[in-house]
């Protein structure tokens, strides 16, 4: 696996992203559009935490390099949640009418340049769980 991330000439840095398990490993350019903590219940119970950090990037721009076969995607093919087969890593997830990927954060080895810029769904985030931070907060996604 690469250490870090890498240029390409003439192009802006490339990030590394994996599944837990190595099985699957993606890159993406460091090009995010944006970057937001969702606490919807869906996002919840999908990660087993209390909100999922996720950076929006073009579908066209992520690129599988290796473990394409073991991926396990679940729902439509414009709008799916893809996961490793192997180990149930979530790496992201395809929205937007299948225009944008929402790359779960916690899949990059590399650090992206963007951070998240706000919280949304705070109306129906878990009880137990306090925003502490300043970002802004919706309670529900923003038009």
């Amino acid at each position: 696996m690469a250490e870090g991330p890498t240029e390409i000439a003439g192009q802006n840095r490339v990030l590394i992203g994996a599944c837990e398990c190595g099985a699957v490993r993606y890159r993406v350019p460091d090009e995010f559009r944006y970057a937001m903590n969702c606490h919807c219940s869906r996002c919840r119970a999908g990660t087993g935490s209390a909100f999922k950090s996720v950076a929006g990037i073009e579908r066209a721009k992520l690129e599988i390099v290796e473990g394409a076969d073991r991926l396990l995607v679940w729902g439509e093919p414009d709008a799916n949640h893809t996961r490793c087969a192997t180990c149930g890593s979530l790496l992201f997830s395809v929205v937007r009418d299948g225009d944008y990927v929402h790359v779960a954060l916690g899949s990059l080895v590399d650090a992206p340049s963007i951070r998240p810029g706000r919280h949304i769904f705070v109306g129906s985030k878990a009880p137990w769980f306090e925003i502490t931070d300043d970002l802004p907060q919706f309670e529900e996604l923003p038009t």
